[in-house]
């Protein structure tokens, strides 16, 4: 102190560069000073517990109380009042993969996802899954939930029936970009074609039937459980496999065009 060095109170306060004022303040307790700020905060958080900074600083200001946003936001930030930011999930460049259908079936699947509701209200989603070559639509997988687990297992189903595809195309989503169906595919020996994020044309021949799925089965009827879905859903998946005609498939059902591919590779 100063006493011990013989030195005034003023000389003590020169040499150190504090104020006098400063020196006979009384020392206050560890978060004392913010006591009146910490109150104001946790008063509106009570009521609007999902107001971010600056809607409490704006309140505080409405209630006529003076203290800036710098030490307002100190505060707010040490009582970790802050809400977490939904951040966009960064996908990686992806080459442009061609769209050209192929000639021989077990090729190339494409699969992609649907949503929608059933007549409660509850949500549920669908994996539909067609063969490139023919547009022969493989199958379609319906949950309230389809994780990579499921998408695995629902294609490891389908291949039992149909044979290996050489490639899938997919877009980026989460259960499609995962290590774990990354994983399945590589192990057996099935190449991932990711089209570009934002460019659902570049898997348009799984969009068009999307398309007709959407406006044959989801928009035509109503559902109140997923057990009726799923009925709808395979006696439609049959009538478009073996009746319905593919304007580009020369006005052929994929079943029937599936035979002419077949035919054509088989030896003579």
């Amino acid at each position: 102190m100063a006493e011990d060095h013989g030195l005034s109170v003023k000389r003590a306060c020169q040499a150190v560069r504090l104020s006098r004022a400063a020196f006979y303040k009384p020392e206050k307790a560890p978060g004392e000073r913010d006591r009146d700020v910490v109150e104001a905060l946790n008063a509106i958080v009570a009521i609007d517990g999902r107001w971010g900074f600056w809607k409490c600083f704006e309140r505080l200001r409405a209630l006529g109380l003076p203290w800036n946003y710098k030490r307002v936001h100190r505060v707010y930030c040490a009582m970790r009042l802050n809400q977490k930011r939904r951040t966009k999930r960064r996908l990686p460049v992806r080459p442009r993969q061609p769209l050209i259908a192929p000639t021989t079936v077990n090729t190339i699947w494409a699969l992609d996802f649907m949503h929608d509701s059933l007549y409660g209200r509850r949500t549920f989603r669908t994996l539909n899954v067609i063969d490139e070559a023919d547009r022969h639509c493989l199958g379609i997988d319906v949950a309230t939930s389809i994780p990579a687990a499921r998408v695995a297992r629902f294609l490891g189903q389908l291949i039992e029936i149909q044979g290996k595809p050489a490639a899938i195309r997919c877009d980026n989503g989460p259960e499609l970009t995962s290590y774990a169906f990354g994983q399945w595919c590589t192990e057996r020996g099935i190449e991932l074609r990711f089209i570009q994020p934002g460019k659902p044309d570049q898997n348009a021949f799984i969009e068009r039937f999307n398309r007709t799925y959407r406006e044959e089965v989801l928009s035509a009827f109503l559902f109140n459980t997923l057990s009726e879905l799923r009925g709808i859903t395979d006696d439609r998946l049959e009538r478009y496999n073996e009746i319905r005609p593919h304007d580009t498939l020369g006005s052929l059902p994929p079943a029937r065009y599936r035979e002419l591919l077949l035919a054509a590779k088989a030896p003579l």
